[in-house]
């Protein structure tokens, strides 16, 4: 046997010794999952809204939508709202042939749309905002998002409560066998958010009407949940 295949030979034995004495030496443990949740109201809301407009020209379209864009803009920072919280998040500008004729010289005109991404850190002023949006050119709502501040404060309360789940877990398993649990051997954690659904916003005039009578808030921000899943290995004691 050539002297390479020895070397592999031995470089696997000793693997295998390896994995042995590490699985002979492991200590008895309890393993369980905790679960820890933190309920929220939220503080934020995130507005997907666009100007779209219609022109017989693309210079005509351009210049209109710009216009009204650069009004948004605008009107969003006479009202207090924080330039970092402006975004512009799609852009496009073409030509719409409606006859059916794809290939014809000319197209029956051009569509121009500008979608801008907003955050709203009061929500109390949702609506005043919204309806001054629509007056300074927006035609367009794609939807909005609810969510919190201070996400990792959260997350690290909704963890510790998971730590306690997982700890009273273990205690109530152990003690039903007359041992006790010890130190942590393992532990592994994720923390997913569920913000809410995303939603579309849209007004009929009825509804419209229904608001402007009633005089509250035209939207419910629901609540915000923010979950830790834990799981952890400790060590039994008799």
């Amino acid at each position: 046997m050539k002297k390479t295949s020895w070397i592999a030979l031995l470089l696997l034995l000793v693997s295998v010794l390896q994995v042995q004495a590490q699985q002979q030496i492991q200590p008895p443990l309890v393993n369980v999952n905790g679960i820890g949740e933190v309920k929220l109201q939220p503080d934020e809301v995130v507005i997907n809204l666009g100007v779209e407009m219609r022109e017989k020209t693309l210079e005509q379209a351009r210049k209109q939508t710009d216009s009204k864009a650069a009004a948004i803009i605008a009107y969003l920072r006479k009202q207090g709202v924080d330039a970092k919280d402006i975004q512009t998040s799609y852009v496009n500008l073409q030509p719409i042939y409606t006859s059916g004729e794809y290939g014809k010289a000319n197209p029956d005109f051009y569509l121009a749309q500008k979608s801008m991404t907003i955050v709203i850190r009061k929500l109390n002023r949702f609506d005043e905002l919204l309806s001054g949006l629509y007056d300074n050119g927006v035609n367009r709502i794609d939807g909005i998002h609810f969510r919190v501040k201070d996400v990792e404060k959260h997350k690290a309360e909704a963890r510790k409560r998971a730590l306690a789940d997982a700890k009273q877990k273990a205690n109530a398993m152990t003690s039903e066998l007359g041992a006790k649990v010890g130190k942590v051997y393992a532990i592994n954690e994720s923390t997913p958010i569920n913000g809410g659904p995303r939603i579309a916003y849209a007004k009929s005039a009825m509804m419209e009407a229904d608001m402007a009578q009633d005089g509250g808030p035209s939207i419910a921000g629901g609540e915000v949940t923010i979950t830790s899943h834990v799981g952890v290995s400790f060590v039994i004691e008799q």
